[in-house]
């Protein structure tokens, strides 16, 4: 996990281990219930400083929350924006596939909530065509495939129901094929970017700097596939956002450079798509 970034799915996938074959190696979910307490400590009751400062900000703007409407967030963690979309009224349900986590989830209230422990690709157990909105934060690229997600909610989802997704900018903030470097001769921070259109999945550490961490996976996709998945799920896209880091240098011979390649090149970008009717086929 990118400290702010992935939370829990359910989707099974391999752990890498040193010299064992890739058939050989046992199957391991992508959520994050072994490291619940470490998580839960480093979300808290609010979030994140990514999460307060920019991701919840921008969620709770394209989701537009009303009184009295329904709203899913899948892939909820323990619960954050699930906390936020009920003080505003919101009737919320929360799904992640951590049981770890939605017991954080429960614990922290209100019970008001609705908490499921759930795969994000199999909600089948919801109610069709019965939320006003959807949700999945900075979750998604830690779900293969993503089609059967996208199908979940627009199932869900009433007709005009608007579906909003974050995550880390597929462009620009790729795990290990994506980094700062430096220009001496122009000044000039930038984003190296050493891979992007093909499809691959990456290991990550789910507790950084424990020697014994447990490994999960990252699933990278180009937007375009992102696009093609909502399209086919009957969703259509009506905004995307390109949120960057709210940091800023405030000291040091780089801090100007540094500052406006945080404001030139995004850190998250976020999608609404609308639900139409029926899923459109290849």
């Amino acid at each position: 996990m990118h400290m702010c970034a992935r939370r829990a799915t359910t989707a099974r996938v391999s752990k890498p281990k040193k010299n064992v074959p890739h058939a050989n190696r046992p199957a391991q979910k992508t959520d994050w219930g072994d490291v619940a307490d470490w998580y839960d400590q480093l979300v808290g009751e609010s979030g994140s400083e990514y999460h307060r400062e920019v991701v919840l900000p921008g969620v709770l703007r394209l989701i537009n929350p009303q009184p009295g409407q329904r709203v899913l967030d899948i892939a909820c963690g323990q619960g954050v924006l699930c906390r936020l979309l009920e003080k505003r009224g919101a009737e919320v349900t929360g799904v992640d596939g951590a049981a770890e986590l939605i017991k954080a989830a429960r614990e922290r209230g209100p019970q008001s909530i609705h908490y499921h422990i759930a795969d994000a690709r199999e909600l089948h157990f919801l109610p069709e065509d019965h939320f006003d909105a959807a949700s999945c934060i900075l979750a998604i690229q830690n779900i293969n495939p993503v089609q059967p997600v996208f199908a979940a909610a627009a199932r869900a989802l009433k007709p005009g129901g608007r579906f909003v997704i974050v995550m880390m900018h597929p462009a620009f903030r790729g795990p290990k094929e994506t980094s700062w470097g430096w220009d001496n001769k122009a000044n000039v921070q930038f984003r190296r970017v050493e891979r992007y259109l093909l499809p691959r999945k990456s290991p990550i550490v789910t507790h950084p700097g424990k020697t014994d961490s447990e490994y999960t996976w990252t699933f990278h996709k180009p937007i375009e596939s992102y696009v093609k998945s909502l399209r086919n799920a009957g969703l259509l896209i009506d905004a995307i956002e390109e949120w960057p880091s709210h940091k800023v240098s405030t000291s040091g011979p780089r801090a100007g450079a540094e500052n406006t390649a945080r404001k030139e090149i995004p850190m998250f970008m976020a999608i609404r798509a609308l639900k139409l009717g029926a899923p459109i086929s290849e």
